[in-house]
Formats: structure tokens, C-alpha cells, sequence
């Protein structure tokens, strides 16, 4: 799939009303736009960059009501209640993708498969019991195997008809039923204010209001907010690659194992004798590593144990995921808030996260009753997760020592083209970067979320926050929340010395 494939929509070039403006035109602001377009209702999309542009691009595209936080783990900390709507509302996540892609007749190899959790080699097999057990008491139609499918060995668990797609294609068919629905999308527009209360507005970078009844902030994690829910969840990169296979080598299913950090596994059509096998996994936390490179050797390796004939990696990617300390999605009214939204927390499973999120969003402004709206409630306190709460913030709180570290670099003259580095100047940190063509960039290395300091990607050309995950080009442009706005120039000090 090439550029020509994407929809092209305009920016927003003078103000605008509607009755809910949803900020985001990834896999949950553009399920929610869908849902609510043929409920009837007036919708304005307004998109930072290009439609599926962000984090919803990076998906291998799994669709499964096996969750990567286990079940038994959402049984204590939300009840046996709890987790059997957490199984209910995924499962029927899926049911509403597959209707999406039918009503709206859009081709994105959308299939139905199983799928199977199997141990992996250094875990204790005891885990595996135990989540069958918390999955089938949730709910799930889940059958034990005393052997995994080949290439795998030892016991799985099998969850059949989950589903695997083409995010993409369903992103872009996604956006072209919103607006042949009626519904308005306008790309490469900043949203720069977000204003709750009776008279919920959104202004833009250049000055442009929106009025609405509703706003839903649909951006992986909320850019309008700088505290709430970024105390209750983590960012993490997880990185994903894909090789060519001879066609027959690989079952058509989706494989998850239990490792920490875990991997994920599934095939994609590419032409009449291969296959596209993706691997994902090699979490970490972002801005707390700068081993990207040798993560994707990782993938790799691990996938030619298992798939010898494998071609080395066509692609590689990574992608953002916002892991919340209970394990579930924060879904509904903003904290405080009337008649803003907001979605965050995908917990690995983004997809059936998203289209949870249509449905719960969309039934709170049409005045429908949902039965996940507790579970997901964004101002939600769970008493299990005390520990783990505590645990990331203090986590958190030991990057801002950053401030008292040295510098990593003694002078620019150490960074080579394409390199980049933490430098001081007094009591001033400062990202510096050395493009290609040898010219040198300053910046604050302060994120302007929160104030931490910003460590450089070297295998993504990228400056990313350590505190709550916010990302930055090469040349300080803000390409991920919650951070809103870019790194700011760096402005040389009369006398000062960079060092």
C-alpha cells in the first residue's frame, strides 16, 4: 500500500460549528466519527497531520479479546464482574470492526482466525493454567491445547474467531464512509486549545474555533490535559518487524507467548507464493532506552527460530503504547468535565480499545445507558493497583534527576551527521541535533508537558520523553502527547558555552 492509497482532505481554513468535534483521525477518532455519523449526528474531525498519520499506523493488527494484561490479573483488580465485561466488550469490539467493514464495504483483508497463547520458554507454565482458568471463568470460549500449533511447543490456550486486518486500508475506508456520511475531516490542523464547560470550543494553532456540543480528544493519550490520567498509565515503544515467507509456512493465526517483554506474532497476505510474517514486542519504556537497533535483531532472531526460511526483515517500525496501572482503557468524560471526552490507555490491545471507545463515547452523547461505562470510567480509583500507581510515579519522579546529570556530549563537535545529544549550556539543558547536511539545531531539551528532559532516539531520529512519553522529531516537532506544542529554539546566551 503506497500514498496514492490514502484519502486527501483539506485543513481547516475559517471557523466552524458542529454538534460533537472530535480531535484525532486515528482507529478511535474515526470509529467514533463513523458511529456517530450514522447515528445521525454533525461531526467535525480535526486531525494534526494526515488522516492515520499517528500511532493507529503502527498496529500489526491483531483483534482479540485476549488481553496482553491477564485475566486473572483484571479479575483482582477489577472483580470477576469486571473482567467478564472486560471479555464481553472486547469480543464485541471485534463484532463491531467486522460490521464496520460491511456496512462501509471497505477492503482491508479483514479475516477471521484464531488465536493462541502459548508459555514461553523462560516463564513459569503454571501462568498459562491459571489464565485459562481466569479466561474461561470471564467468559471466554477458550479450549486448552496440550500442544501448540507447529512451530510452537507445549500447552496453549486457543480463543477461536478473533481477526486479524490491514489497519490502514481500514483507517482510510473508515475516513471515506465518515465524510460520504456527511461527516467533515480536516487534516493537518493543530489543535492548540481544548475548552470544556457549557460551551465546549476547540481553537486551532491559527486561531480557528470550532463550537460544538461535545468534544471527544481522540490522540492516544490526552494532549488537554497535564496531570489527569498521566499519573495512572506509562508510555512504552514497542517495536515490530516484518519478513517474507515462503506461503504455507506459517498457520494463518494469531500468537501471542508469555514472555516479558512478550512477542506477537501473525502472517499478511503479499503475493501468490509468500507471506508477510510480523513480529512485534521488545517493549520498553520510552525515553528510558536507546537500543532500538538491537531489539529489532531480537524480533528477528526469534522468528528465525521458530521460521528458518524466513527472508531477513523488509520492514521494521515501532509504535507507542499507553499502558494504564489497571490494565483497562480510560474511556468517557474527562475528569471534571460535562462534555469532554477523552480515550487513552490501549494497553497493547489499541484496536478493540478504539471501537470499545466508539461505542461508549457515542452512547454517552446519544444518552444511551452502556454497561462498560463504569469499567472504563476515566475518574475510576481501583484499590489493587495502589502498588503498581505507586510504583510508575516513583518511576517518573527519578527522571526529573535528569536536571543533575552531566551533559552526555562535551561539544557539538561530537555529533556526526544524522546524530543527536544532550548538551549544557549553565543550568540549561540542550537537545542538539546535526542533520545530514552537517548543520547543527538547538533546542530546549525541557519537554513542555511537564518539564523532563528529553533523551535522543538514535534508531528513530526522534527526542522522546522519559516522564510521560511525549516524542519529538529530529528537528523538535511534537509527533506524539501529551506534550501539545514542540520543542522550543534554543536561544545562545551572550558568553554562554555549550558543553
Amino acid at each position: 500500500m503506497n500514498d496514492a492509497d490514502a484519502p486527501a482532505f483539506a485543513p481547516l481554513t475559517r471557523h466552524d460549528s458542529t454538534q460533537v468535534c472530535i480531535v484525532g483521525a486515528g482507529i478511535a477518532g474515526l470509529s467514533l466519527a463513523y458511529r456517530l455519523v450514522c447515528a445521525g449526528r454533525a461531526v467535525v474531525v480535526l486531525e494534526d497531520g494526515d488522516v492515520a498519520n499517528g500511532v493507529s499506523a503502527r498496529t500489526t493488527g491483531h483483534l482479540t479479546a485476549m488481553l496482553d494484561d491477564r485475566y486473572f490479573e483484571l479479575a483482582r483488580v477489577h472483580g470477576d464482574e469486571g473482567a467478564r465485561l472486560a471479555a464481553a466488550s472486547h469480543t464485541a469490539a471485534i463484532d463491531d470492526i467486522e460490521a464496520n467493514v460491511r456496512a462501509a464495504g471497505i477492503d482491508c483483508d479483514f479475516q477471521r482466525v484464531d488465536g493462541f497463547l502459548f508459555t514461553a520458554a523462560d516463564r513459569d507454565p503454571d501462568e498459562l493454567r491459571s489464565e485459562f482458568e481466569a479466561a474461561q471463568a470471564a467468559g471466554l470460549a477458550v479450549e486448552w491445547l496440550v500442544q501448540a500449533p507447529a512451530p510452537f511447543t507445549g500447552p496453549a490456550i486457543k480463543l477461536p474467531r478473533q481477526a486479524q486486518l490491514h489497519a490502514l486500508k481500514y483507517l482510510y475506508g473508515l475516513a471515506r464512509a465518515v465524510v460520504a456520511a456527511g461527516g467533515r475531516i480536516y487534516t493537518n490542523t493543530h489543535v492548540a486549545t481544548i475548552v470544556g464547560g457549557a460551551r465546549p470550543l476547540v481553537e486551532t494553532a491559527q486561531g480557528l474555533r470550532v463550537q460544538a456540543e461535545h468534544i471527544a480528544v481522540m490522540t492516544n493519550t490526552p494532549v488537554n490535559l497535564r496531570v489527569a490520567l498521566h499519573t495512572k498509565q506509562m508510555a512504552y515503544r514497542t517495536y515490530a518487524v516484518a519478513c517474507a515467507i515462503p506461503r504455507g509456512d506459517f498457520p494463518r493465526a494469531l500468537f501471542w507467548d508469555t514472555g516479558d517483554p512478550y512477542h506477537y506474532v501473525r502472517v499478511q497476505r503479499f503475493d501468490a507464493q509468500r507471506d508477510w510474517l510480523i513480529v512485534g514486542g521488545e517493549d520498553h519504556k520510552t525515553g528510558q532506552a536507546d537500543d532500538g537497533d538491537a531489539r529489532f535483531k531480537r524480533l528477528e532472531s526469534w522468528l528465525k527460530h521458530f521460521v528458518p526460511r524466513a527472508e531477513p526483515p523488509a520492514y521494521r517500525w515501532s509504535g507507542q503504547i499507553m499502558e494504564p496501572v489497571d490494565g483497562l482503557a480510560f474511556i468517557g468524560l474527562e475528569p471534571g468535565e460535562e462534555r469532554v471526552f477523552v480515550a487513552t490507555g490501549d494497553s497493547g490491545n489499541g484496536l478493540t480499545h478504539a471501537a470499545i471507545a466508539a461505542r461508549v463515547i457515542a452512547d454517552a452523547i446519544l444518552g444511551r445507558e452502556n454497561p462498560w461505562r463504569d469499567l472504563y470510567d476515566p475518574a475510576r480509583k481501583r484499590v489493587g493497583t495502589v502498588r503498581e500507581y505507586v510504583g510508575e510515579n516513583l518511576n517518573t519522579a527519578t527522571q526529573y534527576a535528569d536536571w543533575l546529570k552531566p551533559a552526555e556530549l562535551r561539544s557539538t563537535a561530537e555529533l556526526a551527521p544524522g546524530d543527536g545529544g544532550i548538551l549544557r549550556e549553565g543550568m540549561r539543558k540542550v537537545a542538539a541535533y546535526r542533520d545530514a547536511q552537517g548543520r547543527l539545531h538547538l533546542f530546549s531539551a525541557t519537554c513542555p508537558h511537564l518539564g523532563c528532559i528529553v533523551h535522543w532516539n538514535a534508531t528513530e531520529k526522534s527526542w522522546d520523553c522519559p516522564c510521560h512519553g511525549s516524542r519529538f522529531d529530529a528537528d523538535g516537532r511534537v509527533v506524539n502527547g501529551p506534550a501539545n506544542r514542540d520543542l522550543a529554539a534554543h536561544e545562545r546566551r551572550r558568553g554562554g558555552r555549550l558543553s
